[in-house]
């Protein structure tokens, strides 16, 4: 393993880094460093435990003995006196189960393998692109439009596989959300060593949940590696996109900061803007009347000093739940209105630095990392799915969907009521009224309700009537004046694509056609919209399971086989059928129907102004991973252009 580091360090400092380890995944990376398979086939065996310590249950005699071995084990290596030994398969599939805490159904096996990637190879790199001659690809040109997580990873691999490109990027810089959002507080909610790219993993990640600074640097940092800039125009802004049938391109007029228009032409569109990348603000009476100062999370006003002012924050979504506890010290008063409680996921860590010691055992442990990667993985994918199925007939509470769910609801409902005693209406108020799963959950430390219990702030669940020059009335009659209004009130996630206007065969509109209700084939691909790709596109994001970087890797990967079929076929375009696309639809929108997202009690951004679920991805994460593997030809009609490109 080319990555790791050489150990040096003496017997206490090894010692001292096992003491932070996360134990299953340093058991699994012995048997690489031993060969002794006993080590996951023995009396310990971690359990799957979503909510437990991280340790899977091991007793402190189990411990005891793991940091012997694995300061014996990792004495040998530093002295040469150990090798890292070839496991057979199955030795590996009985490791994953073993690290999971849980029996690794068979289907599953390749879509872990190819996650875990023993053997440092980029599983999700299209080779058949390299294969391809020069001279085929001289002349094929591909817009990216975003130079966020997705555009740059579009980018990568075009640069990979020998293919022109240019990125349109609005924004002044890389790294899309993680550098416009910038309100205090702001970090990923996924761990970070899972939330990467899968080919560029980073070991000094200072956090287990890394802030947006952090986060912004990483995406600079791997565009500057990967020589990404001189391919990206700053500044600029897509304004339409035009599909000319005769020549099988794209013609996408652009504005520049300075004004001026151009048209570019392509092959190949690819559309990376994401689904969270357009603030909105609610539909309350009253909004421009207000007099004093306000602002949205997503554009937050730096120049406006709230220490000492009365602030009044509208949503308790993700980004008001960051941002609350930073400013609630400081202000005056804080009153934060709520129209519905987010469910709180306990992540003791979801502040903490990662330990020196465990830094350490990623860099210098063969196979730590990969082990420890993976554990987090089967933690956050597939293994809680099931806990926000619908059970069919389930005729239990309205705010569960099932059994499952309604013990997961149980637990998390005791964990909000054990961090306010004493505060039986504040209870009443951060107890949501649906189904875990159903809107985005939040990681709580703790943090959050201890800002909603400070003596400088109340929590207002009575509904907004109005905004008036003062401040915010009540539907009771209520009336708050404040100095600053921030509105935490999310984004229109269900317009993908806008402000964009694209126009495919026969100059059909594609927001037209959509009609409000987007929908894609995989996300990816649209009837009557041939060569035009779309990442982060109509139902793919995830609530519960997985990682976005997951689904933009394997987005991509299916991209560049699509790109791949045109050249091979010498055809000049690449469209999906219609039935193939529908009939997808149909088993998504069921699928979602069954999820706890998809009940009828249910109001979210998840849904749009149709009451569809436009968003997520109803099935779990191997699903995804096998049907992105490569594209069908079969699902697609492939032509030539009718005239030659000029």
């Amino acid at each position: 393993m080319t990555d790791i580091a050489p150990i040096t360090e003496n017997d206490a400092a090894i010692a001292a880094a096992i003491e932070q380890a996360h134990l299953p995944s340093l058991i699994a990376a012995l048997v690489h460093i031993t060969g002794d398979e006993s080590l996951v086939t023995g009396d310990i065996k971690p359990v799957y435990d979503f909510f437990g310590d991280g340790q899977g249950g091991l007793t402190p005699d189990q411990m005891a003995s793991t940091k012997a071995k694995a300061l014996a084990a990792l004495r040998n290596l530093r002295d040469g006196k150990a090798k890292i030994t070839a496991l057979s398969s199955d030795t590996v599939h009985k490791i994953m189960g073993f690290v999971a805490g849980a029996e690794i159904p068979e289907r599953y096996i390749p879509f872990l393998e190819d996650e875990l990637a023993l053997d440092d190879k980029d599983h999700k790199k299209v080779v058949g692109l390299d294969a391809i001659p020069a001279g085929k690809k001289h002349d094929f040109k591909v817009l990216i439009v975003g130079a966020g997580m997705s555009g740059l990873l579009a980018a990568i691999r075009l640069k990979q596989a020998g293919i022109d490109y240019v990125v349109i990027e609005k924004n002044a810089d890389v790294g899309g959300t993680w550098m416009v959002n910038s309100y205090p507080g702001c970090r990923v909610d996924n761990p970070n060593h899972l939330y990467s790219y899968s080919f560029e993993p980073n070991h000094d990640w200072p956090y287990h949940f890394s802030t947006q600074p952090l986060l912004w640097k990483y995406f600079q940092g791997v565009a500057d590696k990967y020589g990404l800039r001189p391919h990206i125009q700053f500044r600029t802004e897509v304004i339409e996109s035009v599909y000319d049938e005769r020549r099988a391109t794209w013609n996408t007029r652009v504005r520049h900061a300075d004004g001026k228009e151009e048209t570019i032409a392509s092959n190949v569109v690819i559309t990376a803007v994401g689904q969270l990348s357009r603030p909105r603000l609610p539909d309350i009476p009253g909004v421009k009347d207000f007099k004093g100062k306000y602002f949205h999370s997503a554009t937050w006003d730096h120049s406006i000093d709230l220490k000492g002012r009365r602030v009044a924050v509208i949503g308790t979504g993700a980004s008001a739940f960051q941002f609350v506890p930073e400013i609630a010290p400081e202000v005056a008063h804080l009153t934060v209105f709520q129209r519905t409680a987010p469910w709180l996921g306990p992540t003791p860590n979801y502040h903490d630095k990662v330990e020196d010691g465990k830094k350490w055992l990623l860099k210098h442990v063969p196979f730590y990392a990969k082990w420890y990667r993976f554990w987090l993985w089967w933690m956050l994918t597939d293994g809680i799915y099931e806990f926000v199925k619908a059970d069919e007939g389930w005729s239990g509470r309205k705010d569960s969907v099932g059994a499952q769910n309604d013990m997961l609801r149980e637990m998390l409902t005791q964990y909000t009521h054990s961090q306010l005693e004493g505060r039986p209406e504040l209870q009443a108020a951060a107890t949501p009224n649906y189904p875990p799963g159903g809107k985005r959950s939040v990681r709580d430390n703790g943090v959050w309700l201890a800002a909603l219990k400070r003596p400088n702030v109340e929590t207002v669940t009575d509904p907004i009537a109005e905004i008036n020059a003062t401040g915010l009335k009540t539907k009771s009659g209520r009336q708050i004046d404040v100095d600053v209004i921030i509105y935490g009130t999310g984004f229109t996630a269900s317009e993908f694509l806008a402000p964009m206007k694209f126009k495919g065969k026969g100059g059909i509109d594609l927001h037209e056609q959509w009609n409000g209700d987007a929908r894609a084939y995989l996300g990816i691909t649209v009837p009557n919209f041939p060569n035009l790709f779309i990442m982060y596109g109509p139902n793919t994001n995830i609530v519960v399971n997985g990682s976005i970087i997951f689904f933009s890797e394997c987005e991509m990967r299916y991209i560049q086989g699509l790109i791949e079929l045109l050249l091979k076929s010498n055809a000049a375009s690449i469209e999906v059928k219609k039935d193939v696309h529908d009939k997808f639809n149909v088993h998504v929108d069921e699928t979602n129907k069954k999820m706890a997202w998809g009940s009828p009690n249910v109001t979210s951004w998840y849904k749009n102004k149709k009451g569809r679920v436009s968003q997520n991805w109803p099935y779990p994460l191997v699903d995804y991973w096998n049907a992105t593997q490569k594209p069908n030809p079969a699902d697609f009609e492939l032509h030539g252009a009718k005239v030659a490109a000029e």
